[in-house]
C-alpha cells in the first residue's frame, strides 16, 4: 500500500488533482484532464527536478485515441455545418428552410460529439487507490458520476445538444404566432446556450483547480476550453438577438444574431480542431 494522501485539489466538492507519495518515495501527481485525455500520471523520484509520465496501459490509450477523434471530428464538422447555415441566412436566397436543414445536420454532429465526450470520460483510465498507476476498466456505454467534475462538464454540454435539437427540429413548424415562436424556438435556443456556458464553466474548474476560471496559455486543454468557451458566449449573444418582438413580430437583430452564429460555430470547428492534438 501506499503513504496517506499528501494534497487533494479541486474546485467545490469536485476533486480535479490529487497527490500521492508511493513506497518507493515517489511523488506521483494525478491531473484530471491529463489523465482522462492523455492517460497520463506526473511522477518525480526523490532528488529528481522534473517530472516524468507514467502511462496508461497501449489498450487503454488507442481507446483514448479513438474517442478523441470521433468527438473532435464531430465538433469540427458541426461547427462548420453551423457557420454555413449562418452564412446562408445572411448571404443566401432568404429560405429559412435551407438554413434549417443546415443547423439540423450540424446538431447531429454536435449531439454525436457530445455523447462521445461523455464515453471519454466514463471510459478513460482510473487511478488506483494508492496513486501510483492508471487501470482501465471495462466498457461502458453509460454511467452516471455528479461528483466528478469531468463526467458533469460532459453530460451537461451533451444535454445542451439535445435542447438544441429541440430548438432546431421546432424551427421547422409553420404558422407559428410569436408567442408560440418564442416559446417552442427561442427558448430551447437560450437554454442549449446556458447549458454549453455552465459545461465550459465546469471544464475551467477543472484545469485550474478551483470554481473560477484561469489563465494557462502553455496549456493545450486550456486553449479548448477557452476557445469552446467563446463559441459558447457568441451563441448566447445569437440566441438573445434572435428574440422575436411581440409588438413588431421581428427579431431583435437578424445580422447579429446571424454573424454571432457563424463565428461561435467557428470557434467550436478551431476547438475541435485543438481537441484532435489533445490526444496520448
Amino acid at each position: 500500500m501506499g503513504e496517506p494522501l499528501e494534497q487533494v485539489e479541486g474546485a467545490g466538492p469536485f476533486v480535479t488533482r490529487r497527490t500521492w507519495r508511493s513506497p518507493e518515495g515517489e511523488t506521483v501527481v494525478w491531473d484530471s484532464r491529463p489523465a482522462r485525455k492523455r492517460g497520463t500520471l506526473s511522477v518525480r523520484s526523490p532528488g529528481d527536478t522534473a517530472d516524468r509520465v507514467s502511462t496508461a496501459d497501449p489498450g487503454a490509450l488507442r481507446r483514448l485515441r479513438r474517442l478523441n477523434a470521433v468527438a473532435s471530428g464531430a465538433f469540427v464538422i458541426g461547427g462548420a455545418l453551423f457557420a454555413v447555415g449562418a452564412a446562408v441566412s445572411q448571404f443566401g436566397s432568404g429560405d429559412p428552410l435551407v438554413s434549417a436543414w443546415v443547423y439540423l445536420v450540424g446538431g447531429v454532429f454536435f449531439s454525436t460529439g457530445g455523447y462521445v465526450s461523455v464515453l471519454q470520460v466514463l471510459n478513460a483510465p482510473r487511478h488506483t487507490p494508492d496513486g501510483g498507476s492508471l487501470v482501465t476498466a471495462g466498457w461502458r456505454w453509460w454511467g452516471y458520476e455528479p461528483m466528478r467534475v469531468d463526467w458533469l462538464s460532459m453530460f451537461v454540454l451533451f444535454t445542451g445538444t439535445l435542447v438544441f435539437g429541440v430548438n432546431l427540429l421546432d424551427s421547422f413548424l409553420e404558422g407559428l404566432t410569436v408567442r408560440q415562436v418564442n416559446r417552442l424556438i427561442w427558448t430551447p435556443d437560450v437554454i442549449g446556450c446556458v447549458l454549453f456556458l455552465v459545461s465550459g464553466h465546469l471544464g475551467f474548474a477543472e484545469i485550474c483547480h478551483r470554481p473560477w476560471p484561469c489563465v494557462r496559455s502553455r496549456s493545450l486543454g486550456w486553449w479548448v476550453v477557452a476557445v469552446n468557451q467563446l463559441g459558447s458566449i457568441l451563441f448566447m449573444v445569437s440566441a438573445l438577438a434572435a428574440y422575436t418582438r411581440p409588438a413588431t413580430g421581428s427579431l431583435v437583430n437578424v445580422g447579429i444574431a446571424n454573424w454571432a452564429t457563424l463565428t461561435g460555430a467557428l470557434c467550436f470547428s478551431v476547438g475541435g480542431v485543438l481537441q484532435l492534438f489533445e490526444r496520448p
